[in-house]
């Protein structure tokens, strides 16, 4: 099987955040870009994102997608009539139909996105050390911080129109030391998948700990080696 990396909101060139996971596998891997992220933010939308999906999928035999953050409601929906075999949410979102990304908020921003007028928004960069990256090496949170980007604040509030985590196989990998994503909204996303892992990580988990990222793609691959 091929595995499809999805990346989370407000960063681009998914490659690089996936790139120590990938080295560790016995597997054709391709990332796949995200439209609503970097030079098309405030144009691009949810289904902008779902199609590029989509498009890797087609060109693509039976496959596995791993979705970190804001990618698992872009594969939620993508995965949904496509040869999907399995579905990896990393600290991650399983909206069902109707639902979005704003259902699993809080009446308030977070404090560490930076909404504006222009219809994007990003990261508080000075945030992003001590509340995403705070068990990465040097290397880590200097290329992350490199790879942030504004984004299209359409895709907090657009619903799923499918829900492929009810059908596939899906495992959940609840990063216990998130201090972004609380690990107790992640136990009850993790509720609506087949199985739940925890790791003792930030949110970053295939920056950090990509052993450990890798270790569960094998397992739900059914790969030994």
């Amino acid at each position: 099987m091929d595995l499809v990396f999805v990346h989370g909101s407000c960063v681009e060139d998914g490659a690089w955040w996936w790139s120590r996971v990938a080295a560790l596998l016995p597997l054709a891997s391709i990332a796949a870009p995200l439209p609503s992220c970097g030079a098309a933010a405030g144009q691009a939308g949810l289904a902008d994102d779902v199609a590029a999906v989509r498009h890797i999928l087609s060109g693509t035999g039976p496959a596995i997608i791993v979705a970190h953050s804001y990618g698992g409601v872009v594969a939620t929906e993508a995965a949904a009539t496509q040869d999907v075999r399995q579905l990896v949410y990393i600290t991650s979102f399983l909206p069902k139909v109707g639902e979005s990304l704003a259902t699993f908020a809080g009446s308030e921003p977070a404090p560490f996105l930076d909404f504006a007028a222009d219809g994007t928004f990003g990261v508080r960069r000075e945030l992003t050390e001590e509340l995403f990256l705070q068990d990465c090496d040097a290397a880590a949170v200097e290329g992350a911080q490199a790879r942030l980007t504004r984004q299209s604040a359409s895709v907090v509030a657009t619903p799923v129109t499918a829900a492929a985590w009810q059908d596939i196989p899906s495992t959940y990998l609840v990063c216990a030391e998130d201090r972004a994503t609380p690990p107790e909204l992640q136990r009850s996303q993790a509720a609506r998948a087949r199985r739940t892992v925890e790791l003792p990580t930030g949110h970053h988990p295939m920056l950090s700990h990509p052993e450990l990222v890798a270790a569960e793609i094998r397992a739900a691959a059914g790969v030994t080696r």
